[in-house]
């Protein structure tokens, strides 16, 4: 008798990890996790001090809660369209893990919660630009968008470009150009960083019939965005150098980085091969990554020439 019961707990137990683990990956842990490095630099970099812990915690956090919203809503959007692709097919939705009311419950609580954590202990310019991110991503760009144009992820890139300016107002209450240019930059990663994956899975995307760039206007064409893209990123994340809101450290690592972008795009156009696009898009990915945390370093390290 003893050994049955046990067996039921350590069923109902696997369950119950199994339900938290969907509810996680719904939230896409990894992709938020990227935005609120690029929110914490843009605190650290609107403060000459330390940034109390109570805007710290409050400010990451609701940020990163409306953050996982707009990912569930994603996925509920797109439950359809991600059962008919390889690389999401296996999502919580498309398999019948949890189902749509559920993950718009989730998402629900995820929205209230973030905001109200940074309507009472941050200040209400960060907690109504988080949200209007959250609408942009999730619907304007997720619900029209993303079906409607080629260009989605161009227009759409803002939504997900605004973290470091959230982390900047979190701190300040206020919007600084230099938080814009922070925002800029990953306005212009976005659609080579996107791309790169979408050349990779263009089969996918036009058996689920989005009108991503490789399936409306071609791999080449696509390649060729990218590269041009690239250049113009280049070309921007020199601007903190050059206004002064940077030093060397920055100078330095950014330069070798876009060195090494600009490789992967060059290949992808003049010499690529079946590995070529998946590595551009993970090297995009350790681009922005290490990028802003240059930008950190720099900001309390910095010397100049």
């Amino acid at each position: 008798m003893s050994k049955s019961v046990g067996i039921t707990a350590h069923s109902i137990t696997a369950k119950i990890t199994a339900d938290w683990r969907d509810y996680y990956e719904m939230t896409k842990p990894k992709v938020v996790l990227l935005l609120l490095l690029t929110a914490l630099v843009g605190m650290c970099l609107a403060s000459e001090n330390w940034i109390s812990w109570k805007i710290l915690i409050a400010g990451l956090t609701g940020i990163g809660f409306l953050s996982s919203a707009a990912a569930v809503i994603n996925h509920v959007v797109d439950r359809k369209i991600d059962a008919q692709m390889a690389r999401t097919s296996n999502r919580p939705l498309p398999k019948g893990k949890v189902s749509p009311q559920r993950a718009i419950i989730f998402a629900g609580l995820l929205t209230v919660v973030g905001y109200i954590i940074l309507e009472l202990w941050v200040n209400r310019l960060t907690a109504l630009l988080t949200l209007a991110s959250l609408v942009g991503y999730a619907f304007v760009y997720t619900m029209y968008l993303k079906r409607a144009t080629p260009q989605n992820i161009v227009i759409g890139g803002l939504a997900g470009a605004a973290p470091p300016l959230l982390g900047w107002t979190a701190v300040t209450n206020d919007i600084h150009a230099h938080a814009l240019l922070l925002v800029l930059i990953v306005f212009i990663w976005t659609p080579p960083h996107f791309w790169a994956l979408a050349i990779h899975r263009e089969k996918d995307y036009a058996r689920a019939k989005i009108p991503m760039l490789p399936v409306t206007h071609g791999i080449e064409f696509t390649k060729t965005s990218i590269l041009l893209y690239t250049v113009l990123l280049t070309l921007i994340c020199l601007l903190p150098y050059l206004i002064g809101m940077t030093g060397v450290i920055y100078l330095l690592g950014s330069s070798a980085l876009n060195a090494g972008f600009l490789y992967y795009a060059w290949k992808l156009k003049f010499a690529s091969d079946d590995n070529t696009a998946m590595q551009t898009f993970k090297f995009s990915i350790i681009h922005l990554m290490v990028l802003f945390v240059v930008l950190l370093v720099d900001h309390y390290m910095r010397f100049t020439l």
